[in-house]
Parts: C-alpha cells; structure tokens; sequence
C-alpha cells in the first residue's frame, strides 16, 4: 500500500486543527523539535487520510493545494459559507486555510473513481 502525506507549513498548529477539524480531521499526534525548541509538528488524520502540520521554519513554505475527498462536499461546505461546484468528476469547493494554503473539497459523481 502506498500513502502520500502532505507536510504543510503552519504558523500555529492550533489554530490549523481548529481550521481542519471543520473538514472533519482530529488531532493523531504532536511532536516537539527536540533543543529546547517551541515549534511543534502535528499529526491530523479523518479516514485514514493524514496531513501533517509543521510550525518548523526549516519545513517548505507554501502554499500547497490539496484535494480532499468527502462523502458529502454540500455538508462541508455549509461550515465554511462555500458554494459547491458541479464538474462531471465531482462537485467541489475550494477554501484557504490560515496560512494561505489551498484546499478543495469534493464528492465524487456516483460512478467515478479516484
């Protein structure tokens, strides 16, 4: 099995969790850079899908965009006042978090694959 996770640079983790949680993530885990550090490094996850969260400056500034898929994009989007889009692979939206970046959120059309 193959799993791609994306590592988003954040300025809070926090703040990022609380934005995340909207498109149904929890928090999995939270590491701190060792040396006394404050930046921490968070792991979020909604179905088996993962995003990491990284406060570390060293980790790559954005902004990404990234595709989520969800049972009900209509239902997402009512959280963030978004308008769904119909496309003939999916209906979709797409919002910005915190630290600028992209995420589109979509239902696949009953037939479509990923």
């Amino acid at each position: 099995m193959t799993q791609v996770v994306p590592i988003l640079r954040v300025s809070d983790v926090d703040e990022s969790l609380a934005w995340w949680s909207r498109i149904g993530f929890v928090h999995d885990f939270t590491h701190r850079y060792g040396g006394g550090t404050t930046h921490r490094f968070m792991g979020i996850r909604r179905d088996g899908a993962d995003i990491f969260l990284s406060e570390n400056p060293a980790d790559d500034v954005g902004p990404a965009l990234i595709f989520v898929w969800v049972p009900d994009a209509d239902e997402v989007a009512h959280r963030f006042g978004a308008t769904v889009e119909q496309h003939p692979w999916a209906r979709d939206f797409e919002v910005t978090d915190p630290d600028g970046h992209h995420v589109r959120v979509g239902t696949k059309e009953i037939g479509q694959s990923a």
